[in-house]
């Protein structure tokens, strides 16, 4: 083999460089120069025939907790936290001799197994990556290497081969639905668009992405900026746009980075601009940053931040498809929804419904985080159920401190704060629109959070309700009072106030908030608090009419417990005291009387042996 056809690949998404893979990049560069082996850092549309080894950057690669990662291709070795000190070891040994370096392979936890490459990880293994795909491994900064692997053909058979209307029939055939939650038929929003009246239209990309937790569009737009490029001019042609806008929260730089000089390539190359493809059609597209306001990803609210104004929603009817930007019609979706359109046209929509199920075809990315061994980013099929996700991709539950719990699922958090949690009944729940819809919870962005035993579900509410509460645009009563009014109702049970008609009045108002705000982050909002007062009722009551929190995870609610092995029976924690709640002989294990603690903490500061704790 030689030097010709080899590749070393150095993850530069966001969570890799904020470890340090810029600087992997470098020390190889460097050291590559030292041994004096030929290194070429650009990508050449001739691949086989430049000399060196070429070194190149990508987007996420997705197994962001192993990051840094280096690939070397083509052999698919896969080497996970890499430092700047591991690279002369690796050129020495791989490179240079064709061998393995083990230390920095991925070892599975649970079989304590050295995987080389993604083909022998389960994380990657159970993967079905078609979105994703291109991300780990093209340079995203180079629009020669895009379209090198088919980019822009399809946006090319748009404008030259195919009617808007052939577009249009072609992502509704597909069954194409949003996925920034959702659902809505792409195909169906666009056909809606395109026969409204009027020269003027726009394409807007929503990548106002702001769940926590979610990184899957900001993944998108790093690792592979052509291809959300390539859906944005596909969408135009299909509407009679020739304008359009990507609109990316600040928050993300890299992304606004990327996206920026993907437009700049493209308008370069004659792809935007004026005579796109060697037509009489224009698109201009314009990057434009948003502030961070979660409340942006609604439609009518996003519209408004583009115009200047407050970003605030407005009611429904008219829907942009009608009246939209500038009152003209327009079509907006989400990052992934567009990257995925190339690929539909590339493969047909008879492939991109045989994937996923009848009413919800194709892929799926989520970002796996919480308790699992394996976090990062994934894409599934729809149709794949829970327990693939967090057993098999995930690597299994972990307890606290990393170690793998086979029994220690308790639940997890889908869609975000705008979804719901679920139990271990739903672990063979398929993840679909429908089938989520229909017990309470909802795809969402795509945010999956898993939680063990150990997790306080009353705690798990609040946060994503103080959450909401900081992102509420203030504009409707129900949503601007109302979830103030449920996290103070929150902070009531989680500190031993609440009262069984706090438990009745934080319900009544959830549903209330729930049917009666003006747009998606109102009426999703109380999602987390009701699902999780249907699915764990028991640990709500627990805490308001026990006064305890069954995980101990409310330090209000729980007791002082002593250490019988550590207790010296000195009795400076009962004279200490103020209520008499311990009692016990002198040199004997005390113990706390719990219906006259009080929970003042005195006990545990007077304690010189570490013997009383929460």
């Amino acid at each position: 083999m030689n030097n010709a056809e080899r590749r070393i690949i150095i993850c530069a998404g966001t969570g890799c460089v904020a470890n340090g893979s810029l600087k992997v990049y470098e020390e190889f560069k460097r050291i590559l120069g030292e041994k004096n082996i030929p290194v070429t850092l650009e990508f050449k549309k001739e691949e086989h025939n430049h000399d060196g080894i070429r070194i190149s950057k990508s987007g996420c690669q997705g197994f962001c907790q192993m990051g840094p990662l280096v690939t070397i291709m083509p052999q698919e070795i896969l080497y996970t936290k890499v430092k700047p000190e591991d690279v002369n070891e690796i050129i020495d040994t791989t490179i240079i001799g064709a061998g393995i370096v083990d230390r920095l392979l991925y070892v599975e936890p649970a079989t304590k197994k050295h995987c080389t490459g993604p083909n022998d990880i389960p994380f990657y293994q159970r993967q079905s990556r078609t979105v994703l795909k291109e991300c780990g491994f093209i340079d995203p900064e180079s629009i020669d290497e895009y379209m090198s692997h088919g980019g822009y053909e399809q946006a090319n058979r748009a404008f030259t081969k195919l009617s808007a209307k052939d577009i249009c029939d072609e992502i509704s055939f597909s069954g194409l639905r949003g996925r920034g939650g959702g659902g809505f038929p792409t195909g169906k929003k666009w056909e809606l668009t395109r026969v409204q009246p009027g020269p003027k239209k726009y394409v807007i990309c929503n990548g106002d992405e702001g769940d926590p937790g979610a990184f899957m569009d900001r993944s998108v737009m790093e690792g592979n900026p052509h291809s959300v490029i390539e859906g944005v001019i596909i969408a135009c042609k299909a509407i009679g746009a020739d304008q359009s806008y990507i609109y990316v929260r600040a928050e993300y730089p890299l992304a606004v980075q990327r996206m920026r000089k993907a437009v700049q390539d493209a308008y370069e190359r004659g792809i935007l601009g004026k005579g796109v493809f060697g037509t009489v059609n224009k698109i201009d597209c314009e990057v434009m940053e948003g502030a961070g306001a979660f409340v942006c990803g609604e439609e009518t609210a996003l519209i408004a931040s583009i115009t200047g104004k407050r970003g605030m929603p407005s009611p429904k009817p008219p829907f942009p498809a009608q009246k939209g930007l500038w009152d003209k019609p327009t079509v907006i979706n989400n990052v992934e929804t567009l990257a995925t359109v190339p690929l539909i046209m590339k493969n047909g929509a008879a492939a991109f419904k045989k994937i996923g199920t009848e009413k919800s075809p194709g892929t799926k990315t989520f970002a796996l985080t919480g308790h699992v061994s394996n976090t990062g980013l994934i894409e599934v099929p729809f149709g794949a159920t829970l327990r693939e996700v967090v057993h098999n991709i995930g690597g299994g539950v972990t307890d606290d401190k990393g170690n793998i719990t086979p029994e220690g699922f308790k639940a997890v958090q889908i869609g975000g704060p705008s979804g719901g949690c679920l139990t271990k009944e739903h672990l063979d729940l398929s993840l679909d629109f429908d089938s989520l819809r229909s017990v309470g919870a909802m795809v969402g962005s795509g945010g999956l959070v898993v939680m063990n035993h150990q997790t306080c579900m009353v705690q798990i509410a609040r946060f994503f309700m103080q959450f909401t509460q900081n992102e509420s645009c203030g504009k409707c009563v129900l949503c601007r009072e109302g979830t103030q009014q449920m996290l103070a109702l929150l902070d009531d049970i989680i500190e031993g106030r609440a009262t069984g008609e706090t438990l009745k009045l934080l319900e009544t108002l959830a549903w209330a908030v729930q049917k009666g705000s003006l747009c998606g982050l109102g009426k999703t909002a109380p999602n987390p608090i009701l699902s999780t007062m249907k699915n764990f009722r028991a640990e709500y009551e627990a805490h308001v009419f026990q006064k305890r929190c069954p995980t101990r995870r409310c330090k209000a609610l729980c007791l002082p417990v002593i250490d019988a092995a550590k207790c010296k029976g000195c009795t400076a924690c009962v004279k200490q005291c103020p209520v008499g709640a311990i009692t016990g002989e002198r040199k004997m294990p005390h113990v706390i009387d719990a219906s006259k603690c009080i929970k003042c903490g005195a006990c545990i500061k007077v304690c010189k042996f570490n013997a009383i704790g929460i």
